[in-house]
């Protein structure tokens, strides 16, 4: 089913105007048919509109006659001829200049060691390279071993730093949901506890003794 404008408002509408049922409405509005029958009964959408799909060139009239005269019939919404020039383009494989190809391990390399939880899929999609690469870089059977040292992606212009931080961020909150799934606590960092400045106190100057001038500036010997 094609995705309609103003859909509830296209709903109140064909409640008010034709002898549709709720199941029929929701199937072309892309709602729930309980929430088509809320309409019906003033309890969703009671501010709204009513939008003629025909005059707005979403439906025609024989489609509509249609199911008017068949209950099990399904609308067809009609398709804008410039419907697919305002579908947003995907995006190609990321494309990485001659130039800087031969920096891929390096940045591998900085995932490798600084952060273990992004996964070669994300790497791989980031940096425009592929998982057997990222293997034989992690393994260090890559042909270059020798040479690769792990640098920042953003230094090197493989990408940008908004991207890297959505990628990491994104790992280390799957990583802290499956932790949290199997049960591995999170280590929390102690703050030192009070007693242990009174324990330290206590040795300098002795169980229970108030600190002396002496003890304090040191003797003048």
């Amino acid at each position: 089913m094609t995705d309609i404008l103003m859909p509830k408002a296209t709903a109140v509408w064909l409640v008010d105007n034709t002898s549709l049922s709720f199941e029929q409405i929701a199937d072309f509005c892309g709602l729930h048919p309980l929430e088509v029958r809320g309409i019906a009964d003033g309890d969703v959408a009671r501010d709204i509109r009513g939008a003629d799909p025909i005059v707005n060139g979403q439906l025609t009239r024989e489609e509509l006659d249609k199911a008017q005269n068949d209950e099990n019939y399904r609308m067809k919404a009609v398709v804008s001829r410039h419907a697919e020039l305002l579908k947003p383009a995907k995006s190609g494989p990321k494309y990485t200049p001659v130039s800087r190809r031969q920096d891929r391990p390096d940045a591998i390399m900085w995932f490798v060691r600084n952060h273990p939880e992004v996964t070669d899929a994300q790497i791989a999609k980031l940096l425009g390279t592929t998982k057997a690469t990222i293997e034989s870089v992690r393994n260090r059977t890559h042909w270059n071993s020798a040479n690769i040292k792990p640098v920042d992606p953003v230094t090197l212009g493989l990408t940008g730093q908004l991207q890297l931080d959505e990628v990491v961020r994104k790992a280390a909150d799957k990583k802290a949901k499956d932790d949290a799934k199997n049960g591995v606590l999170q280590p929390i960092e102690a703050e030192p506890e009070p007693e242990a400045a009174v324990e330290d106190a206590e040795e300098e100057y002795g169980m229970g003794a108030e600190p002396t001038a002496e003890s304090v500036f040191g003797s003048r010997d």
